[in-house]
C-alpha cells in the first residue's frame, strides 16, 4: 500500500469523490440542507493498493494555522483494514507540513462511523463553523497537531 500525492484534477481523485458523494446522499436519506461545495485549493492523498486507488483525503488551507481536512473516502471493498488511519495520519503531517497546528474537519451526524474514527483518533467536538452553520446534521471535530521537536 503507498500513499502518494495527487492533483485535485486527477480523474481517479474525481471518481473517488464522487463515489464519496453518491455515498453521502444515500446515507443521509435525502435531507434538506445537504450541499456539496467545490473547493480550490485542497491538496489530496491518495492510497494506492496493487496498482488501485482505493482512499482519498485532502488538507485545504483555512488560514495560516488551521487546514480543514476535506473529502475523506475508503472504497466499501477496503474498509475494516485500518486504511482511514494511515491516510488520517498522512493528512494530519500535510497539514502540519503546509503550516497548520490545527487540522478540524466536517461529518453528518448520521455517519456514526466517521464520528468514531475522528474520535479514536484524538479530534474533539468544536462549534460548526463557516458553510457549515446552517446545516442541522453538520457536526465538526478539531485537532491540535504535534509540535515538532
Amino acid at each position: 500500500m503507498l500513499i502518494e500525492s495527487r492533483p485535485a484534477t486527477d480523474p481517479e481523485v474525481d471518481a473517488l469523490v464522487a463515489a464519496q458523494q453518491r455515498e453521502l446522499r444515500e446515507a443521509d436519506g435525502g435531507l434538506d440542507g445537504q450541499v456539496t461545495v467545490v473547493h480550490d485549493g485542497i491538496r489530496y492523498l491518495v492510497v494506492v493498493d496493487g496498482g488501485r486507488v482505493v482512499a482519498c483525503g485532502g488538507v485545504q488551507s483555512l488560514d495560516a494555522d488551521t487546514g480543514e481536512l476535506k473529502r475523506m473516502y475508503v472504497r466499501p471493498g477496503y474498509r475494516g483494514r485500518g486504511i482511514a488511519r494511515q491516510l488520517l495520519s498522512a493528512l494530519e503531517e500535510l497539514a502540519f507540513q503546509q503550516g497548520h497546528s490545527v487540522l478540524c474537519l466536517e461529518t453528518g451526524s448520521y455517519l456514526p462511523a466517521a464520528i468514531g474514527l475522528y474520535t479514536s483518533c484524538g479530534y474533539r467536538p468544536i462549534p460548526v463553523y463557516g458553510e457549515y452553520v446552517d446545516n442541522p446534521y453538520s457536526v465538526c471535530f478539531a485537532k491540535r497537531l504535534p509540535v515538532a521537536a
